[in-house]
């Protein structure tokens, strides 16, 4: 696990030589205008399997330079660790929000004993790496069939260039529709029916004409169909077949670029997916 001590100019230079691609996948243009662009929203969504790719092999590395690529303002992470035995007992979101340059927000679902003697807890949950400054965020449990996974919702109040975002992040249960739209209802009710400057990301296990996604789709825009190109599939990696991972916004951000990042498919079992929202402007009463 080399990898996690890689020194920073090390770092740099792999990120460079290895990220071209990525960058091109990803929309350079689109992330220029976002750069420059203070009404453009740059969001991305990426389940990172705890740091190891479809091989099952851990590179936390690999990882950050997908998301470096993405040249977003902020990201939504799903399947991260703290302190687990299986990823190096690394604070994987505080290690890659170092990594990258940007400040973070972690959602423990699961908070487990120790595997070792001496170390802290484990936790597994979700995460909200932002350029620009995190001003609060909450995480909140969300409805559970006994003996499945404890799921939620991260969501994190974002200044991006001077305007307030809400930015939000989940991943959904895998195997139980009923499960899903019983979360999915909640999510709405933590959103609310009507919400503004809101923005939320996951892995939703689910595909676009589900109950489940039609609960979500009552509230926020599906921006695939309105900003993406194809099928958008994203799981899995190696042999995209299904769109279950997504970007939903209020219907004040407009839609303007949506893709699959395929740049890098061994880096997780899923693909990314970014994309660029325009915010609106704000016009000041005289």
């Amino acid at each position: 696990m080399n990898h996690l001590n890689t020194a920073p100019s090390r770092r740099r230079f792999l990120a460079v030589a290895a990220g071209l691609g990525a960058a091109a996948a990803a929309g350079t243009s689109g992330a220029a205008a976002a750069a420059t662009d203070p009404r453009r929203l740059r969001v991305a969504t990426f389940n990172i399997h705890h740091g190891a790719g479809p091989a099952d092999v851990l590179d936390l590395e690999r990882v950050a330079r997908v998301i470096e690529d993405l040249r977003v303002d902020v990201i939504g992470l799903q399947e991260v660790d703290r302190y687990w035995k299986r990823s190096g007992f690394v604070d994987q979101p505080a290690w890659l929000a170092e990594r990258l340059g940007m400040q973070h927000a972690f959602g423990a679902n699961l908070d487990l004993d120790p595997e070792e003697p001496g170390r802290p807890r484990r936790q597994y949950g979700t995460a909200v790496l932002s350029r620009g400054p995190i001003r609060s965020w909450t995480n909140t449990h969300l409805p559970l069939v006994p003996g499945h996974e404890q799921r939620g919702l991260l969501q994190a109040t974002l200044d991006v260039r001077g305007t307030c975002v809400e930015f939000a992040v989940t991943h959904l249960q895998h195997d139980d529709n009923k499960e899903r739209e019983r979360q999915a209802a909640r999510i709405v009710e933590l959103l609310g029916s009507s919400p503004e400057h809101t923005v939320l990301v996951g892995d939703l296990n689910a595909t676009p004409e589900t109950p489940e996604i039609g609960i979500l789709t009552g509230a926020l825009d599906d921006v695939w169909p309105r900003a993406g190109s194809g099928d958008g599939f994203t799981y899995d990696a190696l042999d995209p077949h299904a769109r279950i991972d997504f970007h939903l916004a209020s219907r004040d951000l407009g839609p303007l670029t949506a893709q699959v990042v395929t740049a890098d498919p061994e880096a997780s079992d899923h693909l990314p997916v970014v994309s660029d929202l325009r915010m609106p402007v704000r016009r000041h009463r005289r």
